[in-house]
């Protein structure tokens, strides 16, 4: 009986049709790819709706910012509230001053479709020339 199950599942995988889709990698939720400005900047130029998730406080953000920036503060009270709130099907581009308080974010967006890191944060885009808003 057991070698005709395994006769059978194996017929079964065999006979499966295989699509060109299956060849691709697909993202799972929660995935962090680290950026540099450079590519951060590809990336906004390239998918226009990412969500830049600036994570400093809003004296931070008032001082300059990348165009377009939701400001959401890592130590406000309601931060995993507003973070929870962000559209999952959207990736997101996040960043602080220099990463850390960046990098402690990625827990609240476990469940977004895809977070980009900017590396050493808005020091790092200010350093290599890309434009802020203020």
């Amino acid at each position: 009986m057991k070698t005709l199950l395994l006769l059978l599942t194996a017929l079964t995988l065999a006979a499966r049709p295989v699509c060109a889709d299956e060849a691709k990698p697909v993202a799972p939720a929660g995935t962090v790819k680290n950026v540099t400005p450079d590519e951060a900047e590809k990336l906004l130029k390239e998918h226009p709706k990412t969500v830049v998730l600036d994570v400093r406080t809003p004296e931070e953000f008032a001082a300059g910012h990348i165009a377009g920036a939701k400001n959401i503060d890592f130590r406000g009270d309601d931060f995993a509230k507003k973070v929870a709130a962000l559209d999952p099907t959207k990736p997101i581009l996040v960043h602080c001053a220099g990463g850390g308080r960046s990098t402690q974010s990625l827990p609240y967006l476990k469940d977004k479709k895809v977070v980009y890191h900017l590396n050493d944060g808005f020091k790092a885009w200010e350093k290599a020339g890309k434009p802020v808003e203020k």
